[in-house]
């Protein structure tokens, strides 16, 4: 498994990132364990959480994801995992649910409570990497950036890094740590797909110039790029979940099952089948073949799903096949809005 670099700073993490947000929802605590299991074996020592998770948020299991990483980083040396969780952000978000009373705001006393619950359940004394999970575009970012400096220099946080951020929201930011002697975002978590490429369009520059990785997430579109909803809603699978949960989850269903965003992912599969790769190695794959990309977030409801984006580390795209994706996207722009 290859490493890179999370923008300046001295954490250099595998390419492939395993991602939890299932596990004590979609995935029961045995799953999870072994899915850990799986993507340590294979190389994978870069996991990212959040205390919100698992996915969709509800007061019943908030908080699971991290209490069951935490029972499998118990059983591995602490400095061979690079562990990365998020504080949740303003609570008008689409993460929007009861935590910390539903008060959620990025000021110095949530951020430490939010910490303090996070490295409870997580049952460690530090995180490698500490993420706003949704900004606040209102707050002046020195006020998340001092609280964030404070548990770096507690020894409670190594590298600091935002989420669901915008490119003026990042530029903003890192103007003002640079202006203020405060700790700068290293990483930028975002949305990244063969059918949501819209961080090509201003973010990627600033994170080229500027030296800020992207920890590319959701890098299968949600499951759209294997394919697995081509004829329908398979039961169990997410977006047949969030069919019948509430309004903010049926509007994500169609922004990412949509007839464009379907029809792309289709396409796409065709030129897998070409390759002789499956469609999750290829979506992978192209995320992993731009230069700002430190790592992509893949996640799993099973084990066995991890073989074909584990192998996106092993294939490397050539110009012909990257057209090949290009002319889909022209051909059928946004499929994801």
């Amino acid at each position: 498994m290859k490493k890179r670099r999370l923008g300046r700073s001295a954490l250099v993490v595998s390419e492939i990132c395993m991602g939890t947000m299932t596990f004590g929802s979609m995935a029961d605590e045995a799953t999870a364990l072994a899915i850990l299991d799986k993507a340590f074996d294979a190389g994978v020592d870069f996991f990212d959480t959040a205390e919100i998770y698992p996915v969709p948020p509800d007061a019943r299991w908030q908080g699971r994801t991290e209490e069951i990483l935490g029972k499998w980083l118990a059983t591995k040396p602490r400095d061979a995992v690079i562990l990365a969780t998020k504080v949740t952000g303003p609570s008008h978000t689409w993460f929007a649910a009861p935590l910390r009373g539903g008060k959620t705001a990025l000021d110095r006393h949530q951020i430490v409570r939010a910490l303090e619950g996070s490295l409870k359940r997580l049952k460690t004394d530090y995180v490698d990497l500490y993420q706003v999970h949704w900004p606040d575009p209102d707050l002046p970012p020195e006020e998340p950036l001092r609280a964030l400096e404070a548990l770096i220099t507690a020894g409670k946080v190594r590298v600091i890094g935002v989420s669901n951020e915008t490119a003026w929201g990042l530029m903003k930011s890192l103007w003002a740590a640079e202006r203020a002697g405060l700790p700068r975002y290293e990483t930028i978590q975002n949305n990244f797909s063969l059918n949501h490429r819209r961080f090509l369009d201003g973010l990627a520059e600033v994170c080229r110039r500027e030296q800020v990785s992207l920890l590319a997430y959701s890098p299968l579109a949600g499951g759209v790029l294997t394919g697995k909803y081509a004829a329908g809603f398979p039961p169990g699978a997410r977006f047949s979940r969030y069919r019948e949960a509430g309004p903010r989850q049926q509007a994500m269903v169609e922004r990412f099952c949509n007839e464009r965003a379907l029809e792309a992912a289709r396409r796409y599969g065709a030129i897998a089948a070409d390759l002789g790769v499956e469609p999750a190695t290829l979506a992978v794959a192209w995320t992993l073949a731009h230069d700002f990309v430190a790592s992509s977030i893949v996640g799993a409801t099973h084990p066995d799903q991890l073989d074909a984006s584990l192998a996106a580390a092993e294939l490397v795209l050539d110009e012909e096949t990257l057209a090949r994706l290009d002319a889909v996207a022209a051909e059928i722009p946004y499929p994801m809005g």
